[in-house]
């Protein structure tokens, strides 16, 4: 049996049966930080916190939510923007995050993809980076559902039709995700359920992988130099802090994180309070109407780009190549062929097409939310084919040449 001394106190106490400081040591003042790094590696904090603004928020709401197609719309609308004390303050704060989110997450993805920090053993943390994209994105779109508007019930109805294009199970696995032939009741509480219950467990979960991941490779650092963590780990505990090119995790490099959190929250708190209304769509404020087809059918802001790829083809040509944009980013460890590690602007043609990347999904982005006539398709098309080439194609190229060049 283990030995136990009468603690000094509570947190000895704890100590003593959970190894509280050896863990604090683990993950926090013991976990080395490179110093070289700017203000874009404060958005995996920023993340964190926007995701626990989205749980809190998200618990006040399903209080007076009802998940029911006859009382869902009223709930939202009626019961929780004007019956509940503060009901649209929680409301907005959830909108409002829920897009903002993405925006972040963004920044990170092609932060990550500029400074190469996907590649030299850092291929898990990039995996289960785009694995939590995803998450956040059927948490998304599970939410948008909810309030049971117009825009709700039809973008359920074009996406749950997107599975029905796949080979010999499509109609019965449309028919399963729905809980029926057509979007309805059953469909709302799956959804619901999915929300509320299964993906945010499975949120929590890959966002500890992800962090576990980050500890053994480390954290990379804008000028991507290589860096002996336990050698400079040992000049820091030495006193030698000037010269050492770490940081602990806390208190040095989390307060920095906690400063841009704090910039971040204002900003986010101006949008709640005066532009609420960019993350909510003007026709999700009409309810769910089965015989009445909103003249033009379009996703949140952040499924824009995707959403164009889908319609720039035919439909079978489309649905292939949406699917193959929706794990494309899963494989850029493996498309870029080059074995330097260094931020874009060093790196010659990756810098240019990185950069035309970013332009490409702006594009893409901006038109998806257009009716698809005219000129419009023309772009589509163009941006979605720049968009497939650029990532199959042109990477592997340039970076191939890279290599050899090197």
């Amino acid at each position: 049996m283990a030995h136990f001394e009468k603690s000094n106190g509570i947190v000895d106490w704890l100590d003593q049966r959970l190894a509280i400081k050896k863990f604090m040591q683990v993950m926090m003042t013991q976990y080395w930080i490179p110093k070289k790094i700017n203000f874009l590696w404060a958005m995996g904090v920023i993340l964190l916190t926007m995701f626990a603004i989205l749980f809190i928020t998200g618990l006040l709401l399903v209080m007076y939510y009802k998940p029911d197609v006859a009382l869902a719309f009223d709930s939202v609308n009626k019961t929780i923007m004007q019956e509940v004390e503060y009901g649209w303050l929680w409301r907005h704060m959830h909108g409002v995050a829920a897009s903002v989110v993405f925006l972040v997450m963004y920044i990170h993805l092609l932060t990550g993809i500029y400074y190469g920090s996907y590649k030299k053993g850092r291929e898990i943390i990039w995996i289960s980076g785009m694995v939590l994209f995803v998450l956040f994105s059927a948490e998304a779109f599970s939410g948008y559902m909810l309030p049971w508007g117009q825009m709700s019930y039809w973008a359920a109805m074009v996406i749950t039709n997107l599975f029905g294009g796949i080979p010999f199970i499509g109609p019965e696995l449309v028919e399963w995700i729905r809980g029926d032939y057509a979007v309805g009741d059953a469909t709302l509480n799956r959804f619901f359920m999915l929300h509320v219950c299964l993906l945010p467990i499975v949120v929590i979960a890959f966002v500890a992988i992800h962090f576990y991941a980050l500890r053994f490779p480390h954290v990379n650092n804008e000028i991507a130099e290589e860096i002996d963590f336990d050698l400079e780990a040992e000049k820091y505990l030495a006193g030698k802090k000037k010269e050492a090119k770490v940081i602990s995790f806390w208190p040095d490099f989390l307060c920095k994180d906690i400063f841009y959190v704090c910039l971040f929250i204002i900003f986010y708190f101006y949008l709640v309070c005066f532009h609420y209304d960019f993350a909510m769509d003007p026709i999700n404020f009409e309810p769910a109407n089965a015989l009445k087809t909103p003249p033009h059918i379009y996703p949140e802001w952040y499924f824009l780009w995707s959403y164009e790829i889908l319609r720039g083809f035919s439909y079978e040509v489309g649905l292939a190549c949406f699917g193959i944009a929706q794990v494309i980013f899963f494989v850029l460890p493996f498309l870029d062929r080059s074995n330097v590690v260094a931020p874009a602007h060093k790196r010659g043609a990756f810098f240019v097409w990185f950069w035309l990347l970013v332009i490409d999904m702006i594009v893409l982005t901006i038109y998806g939310k257009l009716p698809p006539v005219g000129i419009n398709n023309t772009i589509a098309t163009i941006a979605s084919v720049t968009f497939l080439a650029l990532l199959i194609v042109v990477l592997p190229v340039i970076t191939l040449m890279e290599r050899k060049a090197k």
